[in-house]
């Protein structure tokens, strides 16, 4: 969630650790600090305002050092505070600070490891356990920066990345990992770490990924890797080509909106070059991987969870097999009931996600091998994890509540539905063509529906006064009411909940007032009719219905009944276009009520801890 960037270098590196931190800021976080080598000693700026501040403060202190490491907290332990923001010193009660760190992650045993450094003579300064590992390295410090992060790191339970340097080590950073992304960049003019290759785009383009245990020394003149029995391990060097434009705003008013926009562009570059339904869109184990599987497991949090719940409507519908969704943080945790034929499926955004990489490993260890990621980043933990593969074409996401992840996930899992079901025979060559004939439609439908953004303003104005919303689905859509409502919360801090609209008579009708907007998705689907009674149960006791509706459905605009017409029915396919109206309302309503839309209090955008 928080973001690292570290670096030795021949030339002065503030400018590149401030540029990685404001390449990082989308990942969301309520403080921010440096630390550099000057040459002399350590010297350190931390704040809990934004990093553009950070900036001003490093240049009045006239902060320089050709060694040092930045970092952007997401509050776990510790209140949002400078005495918890990162980088931590230790080795003050030797008269200088001796060492400085910076940590991604939690660390499960800080109580025990504070104590016994409290024993021996370390004062804490941060309610942090981040500053347990600071002063256990300097504890274990006898002159040799990267014995010492490999022996206390064989102490630290959890998850975690670190980058470190040290007073008296001039010219080197020590990095290591364990359950939380860590990358090391390298060039001719300095070596470098980041949580995130995006940190270091403009930097350098030549990545290497670390895997589970790596710790990692870097200095000038080379790069060394050990692995977690202290072997020396060799990590390929990846070229990888970051594009940075996608990260620069243009006309739009905030990253969601101008994510928003670009899911046209998103679907379609991952529908791209898509000429057939074949098991070889997951990866060249897929066709003995698919003819091996009686059911599918889904595993994710968030947004991606909610993409799980439709792809089950559509697989048990389409290819007639049983699908079970998980939430990924809570699977790993309880007593389940596992079988080798089953794929498992996870979907993330990041790849990172830890709560979905524990649950993945969990299932392994349960002895289900068959594992498929729907992953926006190719060079991600999830992908290496997997025995397939199938990356979105989202392309670089910002904004922190998900837009185009979570549409280009929908269609990556429609693909997966087509491909189960040809293999099972259920699937003939013209229903294909006709199904991929409907995808390959998509782009231009979801520029249709966003053209819908000026009557959603309007009713934006009305929502920004309400402090609680219901959302109704029903089918397949009742997984995209649930995604309607965390937008609104998520951005706005509108309490909103969602429902199957069948369920309303069994309790949720209570809250039903003229003060509690109740927006309804209406596609034309077979149990059209069915909702158009839930709907007059709400009407019928005062409350406002605001519907997305398809143009055939035969809803009216009336006194309590506000009506948007969506361009098309879309069959299957329906519930991503229903998607996008409730991202612009969402989006529009937090506009209205002033909220930090991208950024929004408490949220991170990559969930790397648990």
């Amino acid at each position: 969630m928080c973001g690292i960037v570290g670096a030795v270098a021949q030339n002065n590196i503030v400018p590149v650790l401030l540029e990685g931190l404001k390449r990082l800021e989308y990942r969301g976080y309520d403080s921010c600090g440096i630390a550099v080598h000057t040459g002399t000693g350590l010297q350190r700026v931390r704040s809990t305002e934004r990093v553009a501040q950070l900036t001003a403060q490093v240049a009045q202190d006239q902060v320089q050092g050709l060694t040092g490491i930045a970092h952007t907290r997401w509050a776990t332990h510790g209140v949002p505070a400078t005495r918890n923001a990162h980088p931590h010193f230790s080795g003050l009660s030797h008269g200088n600070a001796r060492i400085a760190l910076v940590h991604n992650g939690i660390i499960e045993n800080h109580d025990v490891l504070r104590l016994e450094l409290q024993a021996a003579g370390y004062i804490f300064e941060s309610q942090t356990d981040t500053e347990v590992i600071a002063h256990l390295v300097d504890h274990l410090y006898d002159g040799d920066l990267f014995t010492a992060v490999q022996q206390a790191t064989r102490r630290l339970m959890g998850a975690y990345a670190i980058a470190v340097f040290c007073a008296d080590e001039p010219h080197r950073v020590v990095g290591a990992r364990q359950g939380s992304p860590l990358v090391v960049g390298c060039s001719s003019q300095g070596n470098y770490l980041a949580s995130d290759a995006l940190a270091l785009a403009g930097t350098t383009d030549q990545i290497m990924y670390l895997e589970d245990g790596d710790v990692v020394d870097l200095q000038l003149s080379r790069v060394w890797v050990v692995d977690r029995d202290g072997h020396s391990a060799e990590r390929a060097v990846h070229t990888v080509y970051v594009h940075t434009g996608e990260a620069e705003l243009g006309p739009y008013r905030h990253y969601m909106q101008k994510e928003i926009f670009e899911q046209p562009r998103a679907v379609g570059d991952t529908l791209q070059n898509i000429e057939s339904i074949t098991p070889e869109l997951f990866g060249d184990k897929a066709y003995a991987a698919f003819s091996e599987i009686d059911r599918v497991l889904i595993l994710a949090c968030g947004t991606s969870y909610y993409a799980g719940l439709t792809a089950r409507y559509w697989i048990e519908s389409l290819a007639g097999i049983p699908v079970n969704v998980e939430i990924a943080s809570e699977y790993r945790y309880r007593t389940s009931v596992p079988d080798p034929r089953t794929l498992v499926v996870t979907i993330s955004q990041s790849g990172e996600t830890a709560d979905t990489l524990a649950a993945l490993k969990h299932a392994r260890s349960l002895g289900m091998n068959h594992t498929l990621t729907i992953c926006n980043v190719a060079t991600s933990a999830m992908v290496r994890e997997c025995e397939l593969a199938f990356i979105t074409r989202a392309g670089v996401e910002i904004g922190v509540a998900s837009t185009k992840a979570f549409t280009t996930q929908l269609t990556a899992l429609y693909l997966l539905t087509l491909t189960l079901a040809q293999m099972r025979g259920r699937l003939t060559e013209t229903q294909e063509e006709q199904e991929l004939k409907a995808l390959r439609h998509l782009p231009v439908a979801i520029a249709a529906v966003l053209a819908l953004e000026p009557q959603i303003m309007a009713w934006a104005d009305r929502f920004a006064s309400k402090e609680n919303a219901l959302f109704l689905g029903r089918g397949m859509h009742y997984p995209i009411a649930l995604e309607g409502a965390l937008k609104l919360k998520e951005i706005s801090y509108i309490h909103a909940e969602a429902y199957p609209a069948g369920e309303l008579k069994h309790g949720p009708l209570a809250l039903v007032t003229d003060a509690m907007p109740v927006i309804t998705i209406a596609p034309h689907d077979e149990l059209l009719e069915k909702l158009k009674s839930n709907m007059q149960e709400v009407h019928a006791r005062g409350g406002e219905l605001y519907v997305f509706a398809d143009a055939d459905t035969q809803i009216g605009s009336s006194e309590g009944i506000h009506v948007i017409r969506m361009p098309e029915h879309y069959g299957k396919l329906s519930p991503i276009l229903h998607t996008i109206p409730l991202q612009l309302l969402a989006y529009h309503t937090a506009c209205v009520r002033g909220t930090d839309v991208d950024k929004p209090r408490n949220l991170a955008k990559s969930v790397t801890v648990e």
